[in-house]
């Protein structure tokens, strides 16, 4: 288990061996350049009381493109939010969500020495999003990259 508490709402850092043991392709990747990539935001699901986390980019202006795609093809994009996060734009990438256990949470992302939640309106439509797509993947409808059903299954197994 991790040593400290984890707190959805905030972002995190994840650990190499989770990676390893999901052995999922679609996976984004954890490091680039040697440096701890992407941050992922973090949630609980309250039905199975497992983590989740959806990678953050500071690439919102990359993603801007593909959110406004499906807007005018759907009317809604649920796989992609981009809102504030420490006074800059950040897409939260909800098409590559994924379920995690504590163990697999390397650190806290730090703004000067500080953990920085995300805002809490933000965390709303992002809660809500998540929940939509989590419910549509049930349903046998496939938007999240990754093979989270079966990655939930594992992370229950663990």
């Amino acid at each position: 288990m991790s040593d400290f508490e984890i707190r959805p709402g905030y972002v995190y850092h994840i650990k190499d061996e989770y990676f390893t043991v999901a052995n999922d392709d679609k996976l984004m990747r954890n490091r680039e350049g040697g440096a701890f990539r992407p941050t992922y935001y973090c949630l609980k699901d309250d039905k199975t009381e497992l983590l989740w986390v959806i990678p953050m980019s500071r690439r919102a202006e990359k993603y801007d493109v593909f959110m406004q795609k499906d807007i005018s093809r759907y009317g809604r994009c649920l796989k992609i939010v981009i809102g504030e996060y420490t006074d800059a734009r950040a897409a939260f990438l909800l098409q590559n969500m994924f379920p995690i256990l504590p163990k697999y949470i390397d650190h806290i992302h730090m703004v000067k020495q500080n953990p920085v939640p995300v805002d809490t309106r933000l965390q709303t439509q992002i809660d809500r999003n998540f929940r939509e797509l989590l419910r549509l993947q049930r349903r046998g409808i496939k938007i999240v990259f990754p093979d989270i059903l079966r990655l939930e299954r594992l992370m229950m197994e663990v």
